[in-house]
């Protein structure tokens, strides 16, 4: 999927459903390491303040968590809580 396939959609809600499709995908598991705000928001050509929001959805649903200093991580039980 890519950012310009659902323009009615706000930008940070369609970077959630990349970042979701990846969980569920396998691609990152229970306490892997995500990319940082400028790492991903260069991969997925947006802007970084658009990333941190999309993130901080994340983290305000327990699906990752931040460790500060260190990066952001899926949280445990995070995929479990994508597929309900």
């Amino acid at each position: 999927m890519t950012l310009r396939t659902n323009q009615e959609k706000p930008v940070y809600l369609r970077l959630q459903e990349v970042i979701a499709d990846s969980i569920l995908a396998g691609k990152y598991r229970d306490g892997d390491l995500l990319p940082s705000v400028r790492a991903f928001a260069a991969e997925q050509q947006a802007n970084p303040l658009t990333v941190a929001k999309a993130y901080q959805g994340f983290q305000d649903a327990g699906l990752i968590v931040v460790k500060r200093g260190v990066g952001m991580f899926v949280a445990p039980g995070a995929r479990s809580k994508l597929g309900e």
